[in-house]
C-alpha cells in the first residue's frame, strides 16, 4: 500500500517523529519493525514481522515550505512458520483498506500535532535547519 500527505513542517521535524522506536510501537502494536536503512531527513526503512512480514518506508520529500510524507508497506500477512502467507483476494483487500485507514490516521494525527497553531497560509512554526556550509 501507498499513501502521500502533505505537511507543512520541515523533513527533519518529521524525521525526528519517525526515528523514536516509542511511537512505531504506539502506531504499529502487531509489527515488530528492524531499522533496515536510516536515512536520516530523508527517512526510514525498516523489516517488518510479527502480523505482517516484509517490509516499510517512509520517504520524506521536501516540497515547498512543507514535506510530502510518503509511506509504503509492502507485506503479506505472516503465516504460521512467521514466513509470508499472502490472503485470499477479498480478506486482502480489506486488510489492506484498514492498512490505509491507519496510515492516514498517523500522518494526520502529526499534521495536527506539528501544525497547531500555524493559519494557513502562514510560514511554518518549524524554520528549515540552515544548510551546511
Amino acid at each position: 500500500m501507498v499513501d502521500e500527505t502533505f505537511l507543512t513542517v520541515p523533513p527533519e521535524v518529521l524525521a525526528a517523529e519517525f526515528a523514536r522506536p516509542e511511537a512505531w510501537r504506539r502506531w504499529w502494536p502487531d509489527l515488530r519493525l528492524a531499522v533496515d536503512t536510516d536515512r536520516g531527513e530523508k527517512g526510514i526503512r525498516w523489516t517488518v514481522t510479527g502480523a505482517l512480514v516484509g517490509s516499510m518506508e517512509v520517504w520524506l520529500e521536501p516540497v515547498l515550505d512543507g514535506t510530502v510524507l510518503h509511506y509504503f508497506l509492502r507485506a503479506d500477512p505472516a503465516g504460521a512458520d512467521g514466513r509470508p502467507a499472502p490472503a485470499p483476494p477479498r480478506r486482502g483487500r480489506a486488510m489492506a483498506r484498514r492498512r490505509q485507514r491507519a496510515a492516514k490516521a498517523i500522518a494526520f494525527a502529526c499534521k495536527a500535532r506539528l501544525e497547531a497553531g500555524r493559519a494557513p497560509g502562514e510560514p511554518p512554526r518549524h524554520p528549515p535547519a540552515a544548510a551546511s556550509p
